[in-house]
């Protein structure tokens, strides 16, 4: 939900809301509106819910005659807090749906304003929570005062099938991120007509490494950037798109640095000035309370009839978790639902925009995201919803990083995959052979006033590349661990959740500890050709290849949450004790000759907001409570550190 590339997506793919649709030039947009106009006929309806609320939806309807398939025509909706604009039946969107391939097939696209944003009525809430219990007896509907994305997903169907002529009355559902949320929320205990479902990178356990928080750790940057453009409303409104936010420094670890405590930009007259509720909500609910675990999504997957591929990238920095999380509740709580798993080498959206052959400087091989959409979503919708001869997915059809290869498995994580500890060992060595010295440590200083960056250069926002971004700038920073395997003489792939488990003792009540698993390149790596690779920041030249520390998975643990997400308690001074975590999944292979690295370090900024190293409420807390301590990590016999990964047998 998070970031630049979706605040900036509605205006120019409106009818879906989605994060990572924009005109893709100007003779493209205006080709595509040109082909909308002469093929498809917009209606506006503002349709009450059981409630009396109205909520407003446009649907843009194929004209008769104009496509190969006569019809009647399946409805492809997205549900979205990001506004339907343009608003007015004669103004026309420059893009529609999904996908080209989709557009030219011919749906009715529908698109719906979320209750209480933009030109909908009623209150809105952030992820509103999902009543599970809406006091209906089994097979009678729920009262009209128990309205929740379900039910409003619902009563708007039944409006649609009653008033929009030609349609076949099968109903598919999709959205990307805040969209992808709603796209979940409606297929539970659905309506029979929803046929076919794809959320995709949908908001799911915000506490849980998607957008808010990850391992304990407020993603600052992300969040920030994307609430001072996200405000609450006033309701029906037809939004007026303003100027976007320019941060008055344009160097964001330095704008996060001179902000202080995180409280400020809450409260603070240069920043918010508490006048953005969802910020705040976000920002002081920094335990896993009834906040959010009451819209924890992936506690209600069931009664789940439509057939559902869940869409992720390997590279999302804002929601990387919900897809896996949506998955496997769906595979629990429905087990009978045809359900799975997509996932390929991409950031937010980024399936729906970019070709998907590179991210910054790591290259895949082929154009995978024009792949899955001809390939893999074309074909899902027109089976589910047109009745199509289309081969059916596999259980999980996912992307293989380092050896660029699409693979297929009956189940995710791949059953045949072992769990193993990469340990921490002397020397800055890395093992799969436990440590047996009965002593060995490494230490650090922390210091909150100099945070370790996560990028190396200037921006300020949160560049989508990061999750691929070379290392080799943090290994030289005293304050980061560095830990390393001998070139490796066959391929490692890992598949699933990376799992960090460490011993450390600090000087300090509560620490960071972030942790990155990392593809070190050879030495005397290619570089590929210049107009494969990807543009750096401000046109800067390509690096070189050669000793490239491309990251894989990188995440934060905050000490104090190593027992319990709804209790923390502060770290006991200068005694050893285990933080361990679990990071997303990867898929991943460390090719022969290239190492695998593990970096650990105890501030990632500003991405993550700092901890200032003292036990207590971080929003809340003095410039004083942020102090210097030192961090140790163990690895000895009895108390060895380590990163456990599930590794594939070779072939």
């Amino acid at each position: 939900m998070r970031s630049w590339l979706e605040r900036g997506v509605v205006a120019a793919w409106s009818v879906c809301g989605a994060a990572g649709m924009w005109a893709q030039g100007t003779a493209q947009s205006s080709a595509t509106a040109d082909f909308i106009r002469e093929h498809y006929a917009k209606f506006e309806y503002k349709i009450p819910m059981r409630d009396g609320v109205k909520l407003f939806v446009n649907v843009y309807e194929p004209r008769p005659g104009e496509f190969k398939d006569k019809g009647p025509f399946p409805f492809l909706m997205t549900r979205t807090p990001y506004s339907c604009a343009p608003y007015g039946e004669d103004m026309i969107a420059t893009r529609l749906g999904i996908s080209q391939e989709l557009l030219e097939s011919g749906y009715n696209f529908v698109c719906a304003d979320a209750r209480g944003r933009s030109n909908s009525e009623g209150v809105f809430q952030e992820m509103s929570p999902h009543l599970s219990d809406k006091g209906a007896a089994p097979g009678e509907r729920a009262s009209n005062k128990d309205v929740d994305e379900s039910t409003d997903t619902y009563d708007t169907i039944e409006f649609l099938l009653k008033h929009v002529p030609n349609n076949n009355g099968n109903v598919g559902i999709t959205g990307i991120s805040y969209p992808g949320f709603y796209t979940s929320a409606s297929i539970i205990d659905s309506h029979p007509a929803i046929k076919a479902a794809s959320p995709q990178a949908p908001m799911t356990d915000l506490f849980f490494n998607d957008d808010a928080y990850h391992g304990g750790g407020f993603m600052l940057a992300a969040n920030y950037g994307f609430y001072v453009s996200f405000k609450p409303e006033k309701n029906p409104l037809v939004p007026k798109h303003g100027e976007p936010y320019e941060f008055p420094i344009v160097d964001h670890y330095e704008f996060y640095l001179k902000a202080g405590p995180t409280g400020n930009l809450d409260t603070g007259k240069e920043y918010l000035n508490g006048s953005n509720f969802l910020f705040h909500d976000q920002l002081v609910h920094n335990t896993y309370d009834a906040y959010w675990q009451r819209r924890d999504l992936s506690r209600h997957m069931h009664g789940v009839k439509a057939a559902v591929m869940v869409v992720g990238g390997w590279f999302d920095a804002e929601d990387l978790s919900g897809p896996f999380k949506t998955f496997q509740a769906i595979n629990t709580q429905s087990p009978g639902a045809t359900n799975s798993l997509v996932v390929g080498p991409w950031t937010h959206g980024g399936w729906s925009i970019w070709d998907g052959d590179h991210l910054g400087d790591a290259t895949f091989g082929e154009k995978t995201a024009v792949f899955f959409r001809r390939e893999i979503q074309y074909p899902f919708f027109e089976k589910y919803l047109k009745g199509k001869q289309e081969e059916a997915l596999p259980k999980a059809y996912v992307f293989e990083t380092g050896s660029n290869v699409w693979k297929k498995y009956p189940a995710w994580p791949p059953k045949s995959a072992t769990a193993k500890t990469l340990y921490f060992r002397e020397n800055g060595g890395l093992s799969f052979d436990a440590p047996t010295e009965k002593a060995g440590v490494d230490a650090y200083v922390s210091d909150p006033a100099h945070p370790v960056p996560y990028v190396n250069y200037v921006t300020d926002t949160v560049p989508q590349r990061y999750m691929t971004d070379d290392q080799r700038f943090a290994a030289k920073r005293p304050d980061v661990l560095t830990y390393e395997t001998e070139p490796l003489t066959e391929d490692v792939t890992v598949a699933g959740p990376v799992r960090p488990k460490l011993r450390i003792s600090s000087t300090g009540t509560d620490a960071d500890f972030v942790v990155k698993l990392i593809d070190v390149y050879p030495e005397d790596f290619p570089d590929p050709p210049t107009d494969t690779v990807g543009k750096r920041i401000l046109g800067a030249a390509p690096i070189l290849l050669g000793g490239y520390q491309q990251l894989v998975r990188g995440e934060p643990m905050r000490a104090k949450f190593r027992d319990s997400w709804e209790t923390p308690t502060p770290l006991p001074v200068g005694k050893v004790v285990e933080v361990n975590s679990e990071m997303p999944d990867v898929n991943h292979t460390f090719r022969t000759g290239h190492r695998i690295m593990v970096q650990v370090q105890s501030s990632w900024f500003p991405l993550v907001d700092r901890n200032p190293q003292t036990f207590g409420d971080i929003p809340h807390m003095k410039p004083s409570d942020f102090k210097k301590e030192t961090e140790s990590v163990y690895r000895q016999g009895g108390a060895a550190s380590g990163v456990e990964v599930l590794v594939l047998p070779q072939s």
